[in-house]
């Protein structure tokens, strides 16, 4: 079951979204519930400590009135859930480069000051959960653990366009869809995950299942995300 959490410290604006969560559930019939609705950061914390295995939707406001953002409070919930779903609902769209800061990956951002698609964005967003949260229960994924700085993040392999070499010696950045991380570790090594990652060059080792055409003649791959990697010649009939 996914669990639904609402963090937003104003009571009219966290009732409606209540509201919105409960009816859409219920008249959808989905394998969800609203497992807390509050305004203090800290209870959704003391939650994932008694529940360690709860895998959530987040609906976070970003300005929580709290010495705990809602993006800071985003960035705790990814240590203690990082398959959970976060969805920023604020007034402050302008700050969604915080999220990059915090290496937290959105779902989405659903602006207060737009009420007439606060309620399709919400529901919106709870279908894409639901159905990304019965396809990861229905198979095994796999996952990239990572350590970056004092945290350990974990990264679906879908997840993934490619690993690249960075100027800095000794250090790896991660690509997703739209975000990166960097990290301590060799390309040599990332060789050995296997599957659908493939080193094409002496600098890079893409997801095979992400990459979107491959132009043989400038020797480069583009992944679905857009950006672009090189492929060595020798590496190009391991594409085929």
């Amino acid at each position: 079951m996914l669990s639904v959490f609402i963090c937003e410290d104003d009571p009219k604006q966290r009732e409606r979204l209540r509201k919105i969560v409960t009816d859409y559930i219920m008249i959808e019939a989905l394998d969800m519930e609203l497992a807390l609705d509050t305004g203090d950061p800290v209870s959704v914390l003391d939650y994932l400590e008694r529940h360690p295995k709860t895998t959530g939707l987040y609906f976070l406001d970003v300005d929580l009135q709290h010495e705990m953002s809602g993006i800071a409070l985003a960035s705790e919930i990814r240590e203690r859930d990082d398959s959970g779903k976060i969805v920023f609902v604020t007034t402050h769209g302008e700050l969604s480069y915080l999220t990059f800061i915090y290496k937290v990956e959105a779902m989405d951002y659903i602006i207060k000051d737009r009420p007439d698609e606060i309620e399709r964005k919400v529901r919106e967003c709870i279908a894409v959960a639901d159905k990304r949260h019965l396809s990861d229960s229905g198979t095994q994924s796999r996952r990239f653990k990572v350590k970056v700085g004092e945290k350990t993040r974990s990264i679906d392999h879908k997840d993934i366009m490619f690993f690249e070499s960075s100027s800095v010696p000794h250090k790896i950045i991660l690509h997703m869809d739209n975000s990166q991380l960097e990290f301590y570790g060799s390309i040599k090594e990332l060789e050995e995950i296997g599957g659908s990652f493939y080193r094409c060059h002496k600098s890079y080792v893409v997801n095979k299942d992400n990459i979107k055409s491959v132009d043989r003649a400038k020797r480069e791959i583009e992944m679905i995300n857009e950006e672009i990697c090189l492929v060595s010649v020798r590496a190009l009939k391991g594409l085929d």
